[in-house]
């Protein structure tokens, strides 16, 4: 050996996240290593597997200057003009350890692309550096793999394969190049911890354990981001104590905004402010919670809302509620519509009954109700429906009070022991919410905090029962591993209990699912297009499927594979359906069932616990007249959009912020009311949520995307939205009644996604 040279043992444990080019299987990777691009070493194949663990050691001799380059390939590829290439990772010794210690050192990096190739990569490699197992002179390995053989001694080596050596004289060069550039200045800033011979968790890296509640994650181009899942944001900076604390004032942002959440046209109690009712009127409660009200104008008190009432002045008093007031006349009204009934309560009110949709209503059909002036149907319809949802006997609280007791910190747990505890009958009385250690009486504030911080605890992904749909994306599906846990079927039944009793209790849960569980809450079958908001890549691939012919295309069978932690496993999708050959007269078949268990089959054991613990509070028959974008609703609510956020974080293209047309936009959804907005939003974004940051932190298909408005599209057009892009193609319109006209319809009857 040269001077300055030592032997260490260099180990390759495991990578995580390898990308998956085919649809239908999964890799063979290996990893090639290649030190000073000179010594040569490879590593075993593991079969089928987009999370390989090798765990293989190889003795090498470094200098600290030294380059060490790891290449991930597919052996299946491996003769085809890519080699199967699944990413690369470049580094000096002196950027990840200290060859004088006798200490072994772990390190997680994630995988880059290769210049040679334009192939995208995703995952991260984990490595282990430490003092040799050896006292020979130097190592003499010859290590055999996916037809690549190499020879080392004395420090040179002889390669079999010549294409491998030119892509590693290749990609050596610039990847080494690259390292030096970066990795010193990062060592002299950021010096890496040497830990022990643990591999790194996520909730960790080289450089120490994040904050609590924080996550390290890699996207498709290898890059590491971090996710906080307190307030379930994303950030390309490490976190640090600093951080942690202002995400706990994120938090309380949070809070307020979900403490103010409503039903489109919700008239209870709670959301009603007194500065909205008439001069001289008070809204008061009865020891029961019943919210009543008392006229100061002429001291009497009445349970009807006065707000509601289509009531006119009589004499000379004025417009508006302070003066004596009476019920419009309804004599010169003629009859009913079809299928109505005027009925009157036992303190003589009228109220009127439609058959037709079986529900019930103060306001009088033939009259022009302030409330029906210029609402879309869709919103009549909920409305109603809720009315009816809330008025049944099964929707009623029962008599008494049903005390809960929680730690804040420990939420999860003493919600779960609590909710459990109780009986499905004492959980429909009212609830009394009591946090330990503080002093305050539940009329509604307690329990909205309480579900606040419940459904931030019970669905975050750490638990493992529920996870998010996509990277850039925070609606959440059931984890088809939820299984690690063996009590998880009990949690499952909570959880459902949980969202039957913040429905039951009237009040919203800080979570959005996939829109394929609320049609199973409904009991609706699932479709392909339900896919789409679980895995948009594989129902692109089934759609591709049905709308060409496979005939000597794709070699496919009536099974599936699943990686369960490493180990693949085939599901066969029907009796034999390994051995049954997918064709184009049964591929509509194979798409069908290959879709239910992806959604269905693979948690049907988890949803019908979480499905048992919600029907013990709500009933299927009642829930059943909403659908299932209804239902989300129901159980989320809306939250407040922020108009001056979002117009100071919109760019534009082809047009800018003094374009006449930009100004009416804004000006309109000005306008609006916030349920507008919110499906604004989910028309141009894909969800009607917004991160807590604001409209800053926006997410796009790669990334942090802001909010954009470009000019496109004839004024005869509809505007065109570009969800994974955060992008509404909007014509330029030669009036505001017509851009507001356009904009509403596009919003409103928008039932699917097309791609570019």
């Amino acid at each position: 050996m040269e001077q300055g040279e030592k032997r260490i043992r260099f180990s390759i444990v495991a990578a995580d996240g390898l990308a998956k080019r085919d649809l239908f299987r999964q890799p063979d990777p290996f990893a090639i290593i290649t030190v000073d691009g000179e010594q040569t070493h490879t590593t075993k194949v593991i079969k089928k597997s987009t999370n390989p663990y090798w765990n293989e050691g190889f003795e090498i001799v470094v200098k600290p200057s030294s380059g060490i380059l790891i290449r991930i390939f597919d052996q299946k590829k491996f003769k085809k003009k890519d080699q199967g290439f699944l990413g690369l990772v470049s580094f000096h010794v002196q950027d990840v350890a200290n060859l004088r210690s006798s200490r072994e050192s772990t390190f997680t990096r994630p995988l880059k692309r290769s210049s040679s190739t334009s192939l995208s990569v995703m995952g991260n490699l984990v490595m282990k550096l430490g003092p040799s197992k050896t006292r020979n002179a130097v190592p003499n390995g010859t290590n055999t793999a996916a037809g690549n053989t190499s020879r080392v001694t004395n420090g040179a080596s002889t390669q079999s394969n010549p294409q491998v050596s030119s892509t590693a004289d290749a990609t050596t060069a610039s990847a080494l190049q690259s390292s030096t550039t970066n990795g010193t200045s990062t060592s002299s800033r950021n010096p890496p911890r040497e830990n022990g011979s643990s591999i790194l968790s996520s909730f960790e890296d080289q450089y120490g354990r994040l904050p609590p509640g924080w996550e390290r994650r890699a996207d498709s181009l290898g890059r590491t981001y971090y996710v906080d899942h307190n307030t379930r944001t994303t950030t390309w900076n490490r976190p640090s104590m600093n951080s942690s604390n202002r995400s706990s004032m994120n938090t309380d942002s949070q809070r307020l905004q979900h403490q103010n959440r409503s039903l489109p046209d919700d008239s209870s109690p709670i959301n009603i402010s007194n500065n909205d009712l008439p001069a001289g009127w008070e809204q008061r409660y009865t020891n029961t919670g019943r919210p009543y009200f008392v006229d100061h104008n002429t001291r009497t008190t009445t349970w009807v809302d006065p707000r509601n009432q289509l009531l006119r002045p009589v004499g000379n008093s004025s417009p508006g509620f302070g003066g004596l007031m009476q019920p419009q006349s309804l004599s010169h009204l003629g009859p009913l519509p079809s299928g109505w009934e005027m009925r009157l309560t036992n303190s003589a009110r009228v109220y009127f009954v439609d058959h037709n949709t079986k529900t019930t209503t103060w306001d009088d059909p033939r009259l022009p109700s302030a409330l029906d002036q210029n609402v879309p149907k869709y919103k009549c319809d909920f409305r109603r429906k809720l009315i009816y949802f809330r008025s049944q006997i099964g929707m009623r609280p029962l008599p008494g009070q049903c005390s809960i007791k929680v730690r804040r910190d420990h939420i999860f747990e003493d919600s779960y022991a609590e909710i459990m505890r109780n009986s499905a009958h004492d959980l429909k009385k009212r609830l009394m919410i009591r946090f330990e250690g503080e002093d305050g009486l539940d009329y509604g504030g307690l329990s909205r905090e309480f579900f606040f911080l419940l459904s931030h605890k019970m669905f975050d992904p750490i638990y493992c029962l529920f996870e998010y749909s996509a990277v850039d994306n925070y609606t959440l599906q059931i984890n088809p591993h939820s299984g690690i846990n063996p009590e998880h079927l009990n949690y499952f039944r909570f959880i459902g209990r949980v969202i039957g009793l913040a429905i039951f209790h009237r009040r919203f849960l800080d979570a959005f699912f996939v829109i394929s569980l609320y049609k199973k809450l409904l009991q609706k079958k699932v479709t392909l297009a339900d896919m789409e908001s679980i895995d948009a890549d594989f129902y692109r691939s089934l759609k591709w499927v049905l709308e060409n012919d496979i005939t000597g295309i794709l070699d496919l069978t009536f099974s599936a594979e699943e990686d369960h932690f490493g180990e693949v496993r085939t599901i066969e999708l029907k009796p034999n359906g390994e051995n049954i050959e997918v064709t184009e007269e049964n591929k509509k078949e194979y798409v069908d069932l290959v879709t239910e268990w992806r959604i269905s089959k693979r948690v049907e054991d988890q949803f019908n616990a979480f499905y048992a613990g919600f029907v013990e509070l709500v009933p299927p028959d009642l829930v059943s007249v909403f659908d299932e974008r209804e239902l989300e609703l129901l159980i989320g609510g809306i939250s407040d959009v922020d108009i001056n956020d979002w117009k100071n974080h919109t760019e534009y293209r082809t047009y800018s912020a003094s374009d006449q047309v930009v100004k009416w936009f804004w000006e309109i959804i000005s306008n609006w009311k916030n349920e507008e907005r919110s499906m604004l939003l989910q028309f141009a974004t894909g969800t009607s949520r917004i991160p807590v940051n604001g409209f800053r932190d926006l997410q796009g298909s790669d990334g942090p995307r802001k909010f954009t408005i470009e000019k496109a599209g004839s004024p005869d057009q509809l505007p065109v939205a570009h969800t994974c892009f955060n992008r509404l193609d909007l014509p330029e319109y030669p009036t505001k009644a017509k851009l507001e006209g356009k904009l509403s319809l596009a919003i409103e009857n928008t039932v699917g996604f097309g791609n570019e």
